[in-house]
């Protein structure tokens, strides 16, 4: 009878080792190792024929067609579609679209038979969510073209794979899947290392695509070992508040397309709805003018869009004043307000400071910080900035303006939503103003200099 043979393996890299281990040697990451058992006894290796070598020349270049899901906002994140043969994973926090998102994809692509397995919910669960996400429709007329299999045996999965044909698989989530030859448990480096190897496998052996829904940690990466996000093709992580009705869908890896792409959806009562323009959303037009709001040109990857960034100035009523940022790095923001102190005299060592991104989203762009500082400076002084007025500039910490790449985008769209004036760096002196532009562009040296400009000091 053959031995078990068992190993100790890393929980937060997939490290594997002979022995325990204190600190990962991978990872660096301290009592993170597990021992698991990798072969069973009973196990029956499958052998595969070998693939032949191909001279570079003759490999076919032709562009491969991809797959239409009909959804704007998903093909254009994924490059123009889902290649066929290609393995998706979608991470993110629970409760914020994951299931709904894989089940609206067969639910609006009639045309693609799929297999949708999950691990999670029964199958009247999701026929009660099917139902809803097509607005309560009644059974007869749901699609027939997609499949549910309630399953978490990666073997019973591939079995009905390959009786099915399905045009895709959607599994849900790769950390219920479990394989009977190993004797770890579901979610395990182990177990989810192997199901994912399988499934590639199945992949690229049927041209088949695959979606792999993955849960996160606490820390924000994906559960499970990092050769996950090596095996697959595209790595998909949701973004986002639960409290905010909006998610964020960014491109982590991607072979056959951009990771400078955001996807934007609204989580209604009939699932997650695409937005088309997401600078309407982000900016509410106040009915009058009030202190502490800036309008900010940012850019996320190629897409444009305007966002509204509030400021509070106020006394601070402890001794330590506070500081606080939703949706911008609050460090950053501690370095804005030490220019200001240092480079331009004002004084907010003794203030309380709060900043705001509406409507839940988390910027990284540079350019917020010309609109952090006149929001800022705005609430310090109580002087409303004029709504159609918005900044796209970074700042430096010598108070100096510093210019920000795309900026002919960024004006464009500022231009289309109506936008009066914009300020940007000085030293973006050869821009393409775009055709039609009817705004006012100012340009700005300092904080200083900025300051004048906006209230007259």
């Amino acid at each position: 009878m053959s031995k078990v043979k068992k190993a100790w393996f890393c929980q937060n890299c997939g490290a594997e080792s002979s022995k325990w281990l204190g600190r990962c040697p991978s990872c660096g990451e301290w009592n993170t190792f597990a021992e698991e058992i990798i072969s069973a006894p009973g196990r029956q290796e499958t052998l595969t024929p070998a693939a032949k070598a191909v001279p570079i020349g003759e490999i076919s270049t032709a562009q491969q067609e991809r797959i239409s899901l009909n959804n704007t906002e998903l093909e254009r994140i994924l490059g123009g579609g889902l290649v066929p043969g290609s393995v998706v994973l979608l991470g993110g926090e629970p409760g914020i679209g994951k299931s709904t998102l894989s089940l609206q994809i067969p639910l609006h692509a009639p045309h693609l038979l799929t297999l949708y397995v999950s691990g999670e919910e029964s199958a009247r669960q999701i026929r009660m969510r099917a139902q809803r996400l097509l607005g309560g429709k009644d059974t007869e007329k749901m699609p027939d073209n997609c499949l549910v299999l309630c399953e978490t045996m990666l073997e019973n999965i591939l079995e009905q794979a390959y009786a099915v044909k399905p045009s895709l698989l959607i599994v849900d989530s790769i950390q219920t899947a479990y394989s009977q030859h190993l004797e770890s448990s579901p979610g395990s480096v182990t177990q989810v290392r192997e199901c994912a190897a399988l499934l590639l496998k199945y992949a690229k052996q049927t041209h088949v695509p695959v979606i792999l829904v993955g849960h996160i940690t606490k820390e924000g990466s994906i559960a499970g070992p990092k050769v996950l996000e090596h095996i697959v093709d595209v790595v998909l992580q949701f973004e986002g508040d639960s409290t905010h009705a909006y998610r964020m869908l960014r491109g982590i890896k991607n072979r056959y397309g951009s990771t400078a792409e955001l996807a934007l959806f609204e989580m209604t009562g009939h699932g997650l709805r695409q937005v088309d323009n997401p600078s309407e959303m982000f900016i509410p037009l106040h009915d009058e003018d009030l202190s502490g709001i800036a309008v900010a040109a940012t850019i996320d990857g190629t897409r444009p869009f305007l966002i509204e960034t509030q400021a509070l100035v106020s006394t601070a009523a402890y001794g330590t004043p506070q500081r606080s940022a939703n949706g911008f790095d609050t460090r950053r923001m501690n370095m804005l307000l030490a220019v200001l102190e240092k480079r331009a005299g004002f004084r907010l060592a003794a203030k309380d400071v709060f900043l705001n991104m509406a409507g839940g989203l988390r910027v990284a762009d540079p350019a917020v910080d010309l609109s952090v500082v006149a929001a800022i400076l705005s609430s310090a002084f109580d002087l409303a900035i004029p709504a159609r007025w918005c900044f796209a500039a970074e700042v430096g910490l010598s108070g100096e303006i510093r210019p920000v790449p795309h900026l002919e985008r960024r004006i464009a769209e500022a231009n289309r939503l109506g936008f009066e004036k914009i300020f940007i760096s000085s030293y973006n002196s050869r821009i393409h103003i775009p055709k039609g532009t009817q705004m006012e562009i100012e340009k700005v040296t300092g904080v200083g200099p900025l300051a004048r400009m906006l209230f007259k000091i």
